[in-house]
């Protein structure tokens, strides 16, 4: 446990703290400021999926998007950790057919689409789960789509030295105010390039989402265009089921966000000029939710009439198998000015 880590929620089960889950908050305006923050703004960690909306930057500004009629819910799906759902596969299937290859050249790795029906449907009918069904199928067909447009070699795509992944890292680390040997590398569940950085500087990131004139020059319009894929297309960034997507659609148009493995999420505050990246400390996914909606709430975001106003409910019921309310999660800290 890192000694500068802060409670950020506890489950409740009865008068007793079953459960707590520590973690880090980093709030950061355009400028890279932390304004706000939870724990140390600065605990480093590995971006996972929420740098996809960066490392699709290039692919966009390459032109490579425009050359093969990439529409705005592909893009999306470049950007995503989706779960497999009909409308995924069939986004990432239009974005190969496009660029003239199949399937087999996605180096994601197998496993089953996290969406229960779809993995259901597939045991039903008989059919093989293949890498279209990998929730990071999307980025590697635009990764893909990215080779081909520079002349790059398909092969071993996913390899940290491949062109490919060399221009990712270097928007990833350019987009977060670092030097690119500032950035620790590792290898993600797909097989590409991970990147290591302070918290703050991944909320920074998205600070410069919120308000693209604030971002490098080169990206500005992909930006622009990556921002408006996601809160138009937000089933598409994950699924009906996935809380990234139900927190762009309760807040539509004001929010951009996109969650990691191992118990992260950053988010843009659209036209405000601040990002935000937390933390568990723990790795579980399940504390984010109330972290979030009390982020929101302690900010004095507006959120009434929300469209999905549970998902911005700062307290969780835990239910027990017949459905009787036998304890809670709820959030458990202040944000603090920032470090």
């Amino acid at each position: 446990m890192d000694a500068n880590s802060v409670p950020l929620a506890a489950l409740t089960r009865g008068s007793m703290v079953e459960s707590l889950h520590r973690g880090f908050i980093a709030v950061v305006d355009v400028d890279g400021n932390v304004i706000w923050s939870v724990g140390d703004p600065h605990h480093v960690t590995y971006y996972r999926s929420s740098a996809k909306p960066i490392q699709v930057l290039p692919v966009v500004t390459s032109g490579a998007c425009d050359r093969y009629g990439i529409t705005q819910s592909e893009l999306a799906v470049m950007v995503a950790s989706h779960h497999g759902q009909d409308c995924h596969v069939e986004a990432v299937r239009s974005i190969l057919g496009k660029i003239g290859l199949d399937e087999s050249y996605l180096a994601c790795g197998v496993h089953r689409p996290t969406d229960g029906r779809q993995a259901e449907k597939l045991v039903r009918e008989g059919r093989p789960v293949t890498p279209i069904y990998n929730n990071c199928s999307g980025k590697h067909a635009g990764m893909l789509a990215y080779a081909l447009h520079m002349g790059y070699p398909v092969e071993n795509y996913v390899d940290a030295s491949h062109p490919v992944q060399v221009d990712m890292h270097a928007a990833v680390a350019e987009m977060c105010g670092l030097h690119a040997k500032e950035v620790t590398v590792g290898v993600d569940g797909c097989g590409v390039a991970v990147f290591g950085m302070p918290l703050a500087n991944m909320a920074y990131a998205y600070a410069r989402f919120s308000m693209p004139d604030t971002m490098p020059e080169k990206f500005r319009e992909a930006g622009i265009r990556v921002r408006a894929a996601m809160t138009e297309f937000p089933v598409m960034v994950g699924g009906d089921k996935d809380f990234s997507t139900r927190l762009m659609q309760a807040l539509p148009g004001k929010i951009v966000a996109k969650g990691g493995a191992e118990g992260l999420m950053c988010f843009a505050m659209l036209d405000k000029g601040i990002g935000v990246c937390i933390k568990v400390e723990d790795g579980s996914a399940r504390a984010l939710p109330v972290a979030i909606a009390e982020v929101l709430n302690q900010l004095g975001v507006g959120t009434a009439g929300a469209d999905n106003s549970e998902v911005l409910s700062t307290v969780q019921q835990i239910r027990n198998h017949r459905r009787e309310v036998v304890g809670q999660m709820q959030p458990c800290f202040r944000l603090q000015p920032g470090q």
